[in-house]
């Protein structure tokens, strides 16, 4: 255990929080030109099984959150293990993120990454200012799952992936 330091310290939250595993998902959908948007978020949890809610926080500072938050539907891919590269894809900046992604087009604007762990098509119910970030609320309108694959872990300050104990 390092030693205690004050929330205030970024640098002390900064490696509080790279030592909580995060699930990484991809929140995407089709701008206005029919062109697909997103980014890669690991602030993503589930709130509610009735209603079908989920939860993840923007950045105020994101430039892509504008444009997603006026699609009427967007797609969340969670993504596996051997997608860190369209993760890094995804938060790059000045490229066109999609170039070596594979995905399909979902309903009214959704997009889903091929080869997730599960895939949920959402509609924006609400957001929260909380501090530096925005938490959205999105309601789940369709899912889908692969049991057979593994996600993909944020933890450390790199990705990871799961391994059952004992193994």
């Amino acid at each position: 255990m390092t030693t205690v330091a004050a929330p205030t310290d970024p640098a002390a939250l900064r490696t509080v929080f790279a030592n909580i595993p995060q699930t990484v998902i991809a929140l995407c959908g089709l701008g206005d030109d029919g062109r697909p948007r997103g980014l890669a978020a690991s602030s993503f949890t589930t709130v509610s099984l009735d209603p079908p809610i989920v939860s993840v926080a923007m950045a105020h500072t994101s430039t892509t959150w504008p444009t997603l938050r006026e699609i009427p539907r967007l797609g969340v891919s969670v993504l596996a293990e051997g997608q860190d590269l369209v993760c890094r894809a995804l938060s790059a900046r000045g490229t066109d993120r999609f170039a070596d992604v594979q995905w399909r087009a979902g309903t009214d604007g959704a997009v889903l990454l091929d080869d997730a762990v599960a895939t949920m098509e959402c509609t924006i119910i609400g957001d929260i200012p909380a501090g530096d970030h925005q938490i959205v609320l999105l309601r789940i309108e369709t899912l889908a799952a692969d049991p057979t694959r593994n996600p993909l872990v944020f933890h450390g300050s790199t990705f990871r992936t799961l391994a059952p104990i004992g193994a």
